[in-house]
This record gives C-alpha cells, sequence and structure tokens, in this order.
C-alpha cells in the first residue's frame, strides 16, 4: 500500500473514531443515560432537555472557532486537544451532584464536541477528491452510529453492574474511551495531504493565503452557505428531539424495559452505519440536493410515526427510516462544504454551517423537553420534530444548487 493510501485510510479511521467519541458518545450516549439520571436526580423533561441544550451551546460557541483553528494550526493539535477536554466534561458529569455542574459538563463536551468533530469533517476534504468525498464522509459519520450500539449495548449492563450510581459509571467509561482514542490520534494523525492543493475548487483563495478570519468573511459572503444553512438548523432541531427523547419514551410512554429499549437503540444504531456511506455515495452520484431532500422526506416520517400512537408499528417504521438515514445529512453538507469551499476553506465553511445546525440543536431539546412536559407525553414533540424535517428540511433543500456533487465528480475526472 502507498504511503498516500495509508495516510488516507489513517485519517478516515481517526475520523471514524473521533466522530464515535465527540457525537457517538458525548451527544447522543445522553439519550441513553437519560432516563437513570432523571430517576436517580429527580429531573424533569424540562431539564433534561436544558442538559442537552448547554450541550448544544457549547459545540455552537465553539463551532466556527474550531474551523478556523484547524485552518491555521492544522488539524491535529485542535482534534487532539478538543478529545482531551471532552473526556474531562463526561468525567466532570459523572462526578457531578448539582445540576449546575452537570450543565458545565455538558457544555465542555459541546465546546470540545466542535472542536473535534469540525475538523475531523473537514480534513477529509485535504485526502479524498470529489468523487469520493460524499462516501468518504458518509463512513466517518457512521461514528455515531457505533456509538448508538454501543451504548444500547453497554449502558443497560452499567446501570445494572452500578446500581443507583450506574448513570455516573456510564460516564466515566465514556471519558475513559474518549482518552484513549485522544492518544491514538496524537500518536498517528497527519495533518495535511501533499495532493491537496490538487482537490482545491477555481473559487478557492490563492495558495498564499495561510486562513483565519480572511477565510471567515470568503465564506460568510458566500449565497451557498445560507442556502445549505436552512436544512442543517431543521436537522439540529428535529433529529436533537428525537435522538433526546426517544428512549425516554420507549420506557415511560411505552412500557419497555432499559433493558429492551437499549436492544431497539442498538439495533438501530448498528442499521444506521450504512446511512451515512450510502447517501454520500448517492449524493456523489445523482447530487447533493435531491439526495437531501429525499432524506429529509425519510425523516419527517420517522419522527411522526414515533409521535401518532401507531404502537409497535410506529416504533418499527420510526427506528427503520431513522436508522437507514440517521447520519447521511452531515456526510452530504460536508461533500457540499468540500464542493463548494475547496479543501482551504472547508473546515471554515462547515464550522460556520454548524454554527447554524447548532441553534437547531440548542432549540430542539428544550423547545422538546417544554411540550412534553405540557403534553405529558413526548408524542407532540415528535410531530414537530417531523413538520419541522418536511416543510424547512427538504423545503429548504430545493434552494440548493442542482449541479452539486456531480458536477464535483465532472471536475475530478476531467482533471
Amino acid at each position: 500500500m502507498s504511503d498516500e493510501r495509508r495516510g488516507a485510510l489513517v485519517a478516515l479511521s481517526l475520523s471514524f473514531l473521533t466522530v464515535f467519541a465527540s457525537l457517538g458518545l458525548g451527544r447522543f450516549g445522553f439519550g441513553m443515560v437519560w432516563p437513570a439520571m432523571q430517576e436517580a436526580l429527580h429531573l424533569t423533561d424540562t431539564e433534561g432537555g436544558l442538559l442537552q441544550s448547554w450541550n448544544s451551546v457549547g459545540y455552537l460557541a465553539f463551532v466556527v472557532i474550531a474551523g478556523v483553528l484547524a485552518t491555521r494550526y492544522g488539524f491535529r493539535l485542535v482534534i487532539v486537544s478538543a478529545l482531551v477536554l471532552i473526556g474531562a466534561g463526561m468525567l466532570l458529569t459523572g462526578a457531578s451532584t448539582e445540576f449546575k455542574t452537570l450543565c458545565l459538563g455538558r457544555f465542555l463536551v459541546g465546546v470540545g464536541g466542535a472542536a473535534a468533530n469540525v475538523p475531523a469533517m473537514a480534513m477529509l476534504a485535504d485526502w479524498f477528491s470529489p468523487r469520493r468525498r460524499g462516501l468518504a464522509a458518509g463512513c466517518a459519520v457512521a461514528g455515531s452510529s457505533l456509538g448508538l450500539a454501543a451504548t444500547g449495548a453497554g449502558v443497560p449492563w452499567l446501570l445494572r453492574l452500578g446500581g443507583a450510581d450506574g448513570w455516573r459509571a456510564c460516564w466515566h467509561v465514556f471519558g475513559a474511551t474518549t482518552l484513549a482514542v485522544c492518544l491514538l490520534s496524537a500518536l498517528f494523525l497527519r495533518n495535511k495531504h501533499p495532493r491537496a492543493a490538487a482537490y482545491d475548487v477555481p473559487a478557492a483563495p490563492d495558495n498564499k493565503e495561510r486562513g483565519g478570519l480572511g477565510h471567515l468573511g470568503t465564506v460568510l459572503r458566500s449565497s451557498l452557505l445560507w442556502q445549505i444553512a436552512v436544512g442543517y438548523i431543521a436537522f439540529g432541531f428535529a433529529y436533537s428531539i428525537y435522538a433526546t427523547f426517544f428512549v425516554k419514551h420507549l420506557v415511560g410512554g411505552m412500557g419497555f424495559t432499559e433493558e429492551r429499549a437499549g436492544a431497539v437503540w442498538m439495533t438501530i444504531g448498528l442499521f444506521s452505519i450504512v446511512s451515512g456511506f450510502l447517501w454520500g455515495a448517492v449524493s456523489d452520484r445523482w447530487g447533493r440536493r435531491p439526495a437531501l431532500i429525499a432524506i429529509f422526506v425519510c425523516q419527517g416520517m420517522a419522527f411522526i410515526s414515533a409521535g401518532m400512537g401507531w404502537g409497535m408499528a410506529g416504533i418499527v417504521v420510526s427506528g427503520a427510516l431513522f436508522a437507514c438515514t440517521a447520519w447521511s445529512i452531515p456526510a452530504v453538507v460536508v461533500a457540499l462544504c468540500g464542493d463548494g469551499f475547496g479543501p482551504r476553506l472547508a473546515s471554515t465553511a462547515l464550522g460556520v454551517a454548524t454554527v447554524i445546525f447548532g441553534l437547531g440543536q440548542v432549540a430542539g431539546p428544550y423547545v422538546g423537553g417544554a411540550v412534553a412536559d405540557a403534553a405529558e407525553s413526548n408524542a407532540p414533540a415528535f410531530l414537530l420534530a417531523g413538520v419541522v424535517a418536511w416543510v424547512l428540511g427538504a423545503g429548504g433543500s430545493l434552494l440548493l444548487p442542482g449541479r452539486s456533487g456531480k458536477s464535483a465528480q465532472k471536475r475530478d475526472n476531467d482533471d
């Protein structure tokens, strides 16, 4: 195997593991641990939503800075530092005895999540050409699927083993795992692909530029950025409601045991592994816009099926549709940023787009929790998520240029 291919494989593997730690455990692990935390600490769904919103606030606060820092200082330093912060935030969460300390822990995990996830995904534009970029991004976001599967299988066991403090053991294990990923990144991650400039697009800045706030201004003036943002904020709002309260709905609304709910969550995680690279490859072949529209239609139906009171049939439909599309939108957005802004601006563009996504993520769990408390059921919150996915998600994706994806592939083939 050539050094070039080996470097690309290492970058993709570490990107996958970084997503697994920062999002799969740091964000989506919360939904699995939440019912036990709620019972042990006597918290409301609104407070649970607020904890997840603090995670999103931290993500939002640092996501643009993460992209700019990665552009200037390189991916390795930023990712390794971020993983240390995520691990510390998880350990703090597990040691917390007061609600405000829980909020701080979730905030730190969010800050680290932005600083790790954005560079980890954006660096794929350095290592993969446009005709493989969607597929590579899809493989990387499958790290979230591994997080769902791992927490679905492991959390019930840790809760049973740890008794009343089992939820603390979960966060301690999450933190230790994240620090292990940090060590691997420190040892093996490389910053730059030697041929990255060959994958750039004509709109990219002059190679003499070093990156930073000048790049940020270029990105903010792009109409493509704001076209991406419409659908991305809808995804952040809708999926965060579902991911936060789905297990709680199974346990509290459907009468599932924690083990059975964990098995459902694990199954969704296992099947969702293919979602990112499946839809990433679809977007490479048929274009980013058609892929996003189809994804949002499926996700909207997944959320609505969970909220319609259709019993087990609704849960099966919901889980299946969410599993097959779960991490596809971030994969396609990563590819869009690489197509439209080139490797030199990809991390900054992705960072700005993720700020908009983060606004939806901040609002979603809090609004969903408040709706659930008011209705004494999570079902209306899922219905709200479905409407947002259809109206803003699928509708907003119509604004995107139809050439994305296929034209990038054509440019690469021509080269």
